[in-house]
C-alpha cells in the first residue's frame, strides 16, 4: 500500500512538477530587445533555479505596474526554450508600449503539466521583485492553454491582498484537462474510425486514449502525410478523391471541429495525449467516450457501433483533473477576453469557467468579453491594450466593468495601433455541453 501511495504521489509530481521555489536563482543578463520593443526598454534573459529560461522587459517609461505572461501550448522539447519567451514577449510588446513591466517564463520543461508552468510563473513574479523590486500592481496574462496557467496562477497563489492585483485570460482553454479535451478525444477515435491509418492495420496497434503508442517515431510531418492521405485536406476540394471528400465531411460534421484547425486538433490528439498519458500518468487513461453519441455522418450507426470506446482510469482522471481542473475559487478581479469563431479553444470554454465561478459563488470576480474574430493567437493589439486599461481600472478604483463598458472604451486605443476593436457586448456562450459532446459520467465543474 505503501508503495502504490509513493508511485501516485510520484506521478502527481511528474505532471504538476514541484511548488514555486525560493532557490538561489542566477541574476538575469541583459539581453536584446526584439524588434517590436526596440528601444522602448531595458530586456533581460537568464534562466531560473528549476532550468526555466524567462525574458523580462522593463520600460523606460514605467508605469509601476508588472504583467507576468503565461505562454500557452503546452511545448513538447524536452527543456526549456530559450526562444519561446523571447518570440512571446515580440507577440504581446503592446503591453510594453502600454507602460507595463513584462516577464515571461519558458517553464522548466516542454510537456503537459499546468501546475508546474504555474509555479515557473510565480517563481519569475519572485524573481523580478528580488531584481527591480517590488511592483506598484501585478497582474498575470495567459493565452490559449497559457490562459488554463494563469486561472491556475490566480487559485493558487492569487489570494486577497497576495501578490496578484488581476488576471486577464485571453483565448484561454478554461474547461481544464479533465473536460476540456473531450473534443480532441473525439476527433482521435472518430479520425481512425474512417481513416485506419494511425496506426495502420500492418502496424503495431495500441489504444487510441494513448494518443500514440510510447515508443512510435511518427513525426508530425507523417501524421500530416496519414491525414492528406485518408482526407486531402491540404488539396483543393476538386482535387479530392470521393472517399477523400466524405472523410473530412464526416469527421468534420461529427466532431464539429473548423476544417482550417483540422491538422493542429489532431496533432494534439496524437503528441500531446502521449505526452499526457504516457510521460505524465504513468500510462493511465484520464479520457472517457463511454456513452457519447456521435452524429451527422453519412451512416451514424455504423460509426456508433465500431468506433473504439473506452473509459477513464478514475485515478489519472483525478490527477489530471487535480493538475489543470479549475474550482472557481478566485479573490480578484479576472478579465477574460475570447473571440467567438475561436477555431482552437472554442468560445464555450468561457461557458465552463463561468459555471466554475457560480459554482464556487465567485462569480463577481468575473467579466468576459467577446469578439466578432475567428483567431485564436492572433488578436487586436487595440483590445489587448484596451483590456489592460479596464482591468487596472477595476483593481484601482474597485467599480467592476462591463462588457459593454469595456467595448466602448476600446476605440481611444484604436487610434494607437490602428487594428480594430471587434467587440460584442451582448454575446453570452451556450453551455460548454452544447459544443462537446457530454460523457456518460461527466466531471463536475469545481
Amino acid at each position: 500500500m505503501r508503495r502504490s501511495v509513493a508511485l501516485a504521489a510520484g506521478i502527481v509530481v511528474g505532471l504538476s512538477g514541484v511548488s514555486a521555489a525560493r532557490a538561489t536563482r542566477p541574476h538575469p543578463g541583459p539581453a536584446a530587445c526584439p524588434a517590436s520593443v526596440g528601444d522602448k526598454a531595458t530586456c533581460y534573459t537568464g534562466q531560473d533555479a528549476n532550468g526555466a529560461y524567462y525574458a523580462i522587459a522593463v520600460p523606460k517609461q514605467w508605469n509601476g505596474s508588472l504583467v507576468v505572461h503565461a505562454h500557452g501550448g503546452p511545448d513538447l522539447g524536452e527543456g526549456s526554450d530559450p526562444e519561446r519567451s523571447i518570440g512571446d514577449l515580440d507577440r504581446w510588446s503592446v503591453m510594453v508600449d502600454e507602460g507595463y513591466a513584462w516577464a515571461g517564463s519558458s517553464y522548466r520543461r516542454g510537456g503537459y503539466g499546468t501546475r508546474m508552468a504555474a509555479a515557473d510563473t510565480e517563481n519569475l513574479r519572485r524573481l523580478f521583485v528580488d531584481e527591480f523590486g517590488k511592483p506598484k500592481r501585478t497582474y498575470v496574462h495567459g493565452q490559449s492553454w497559457g490562459g488554463n496557467v494563469a486561472a491556475k496562477v490566480v487559485e493558487v497563489y492569487g489570494k486577497k491582498h497576495g501578490p496578484y492585483d488581476g488576471a486577464l485570460l485571453t483565448s484561454g482553454v478554461l474547461a481544464g484537462g479533465s473536460r476540456g479535451y473531450d473534443y480532441r478525444v473525439d476527433l482521435r477515435v472518430v479520425y481512425q474510425y474512417y481513416c485506419q491509418n494511425l496506426p495502420r492495420p500492418s502496424e503495431p496497434q495500441y489504444p487510441l486514449w494513448q494518443g500514440l503508442r510510447p515508443t512510435s517515431t511518427l513525426t508530425t510531418a507523417g501524421m500530416r502525410a496519414r491525414l492528406q492521405e485518408c482526407t486531402g485536406y491540404a488539396s483543393a476540394p476538386q482535387e479530392r478523391t470521393p472517399l477523400q471528400q466524405r472523410n473530412l465531411d464526416d469527421i468534420l460534421t461529427v466532431t464539429h471541429i473548423p476544417e482550417r484547425t483540422l491538422e493542429s486538433h489532431l496533432r494534439f490528439s496524437v503528441f500531446t495525449f502521449r505526452d499526457i498519458v504516457h510521460n505524465r500518468l504513468g500510462d493511465r487513461n484520464p479520457f472517457n467516450n463511454e456513452g457519447v453519441r456521435y452524429a451527422g455522418s453519412h451512416d451514424d450507426k455504423a460509426l456508433n457501433a465500431s468506433v473504439e470506446r473506452f473509459s477513464a482510469d478514475p485515478d489519472a482522471q483525478r490527477d489530471l483533473s487535480y493538475d489543470s481542473d479549475l474550482t472557481g475559487r478566485i479573490s480578484i478581479p479576472v478579465l477574460t477576453m475570447h473571440a467567438i469563431d475561436d477555431p482552437t479553444a472554442f468560445v464555450e470554454h468561457e461557458a465552463a469557467y463561468r459555471a466554475s465561478l457560480e459554482g464556487a459563488h465567485r462569480e463577481k470576480n468575473l467579466v468576459q468579453t467577446f469578439t466578432r474574430e475567428s483567431e485564436h493567437s492572433e488578436l487586436s493589439d487595440s483590445e489587448y491594450a484596451n483590456s489592460f486599461a479596464a482591468l487596472a481600472a477595476w483593481v484601482r478604483t474597485g467599480k467592476k466593468p462591463t462588457p459593454h463598458s469595456v467595448a466602448s472604451s476600446c476605440a481611444s486605443f484604436d487610434h494607437a495601433y490602428g487594428t480594430g476593436c471587434f467587440y460584442h457586448s451582448g454575446f453570452r456562450p451556450l453551455p460548454y455541453a452544447s459544443r462537446v459532446r457530454p460523457r456518460a459520467m461527466p466531471m463536475r465543474w469545481r
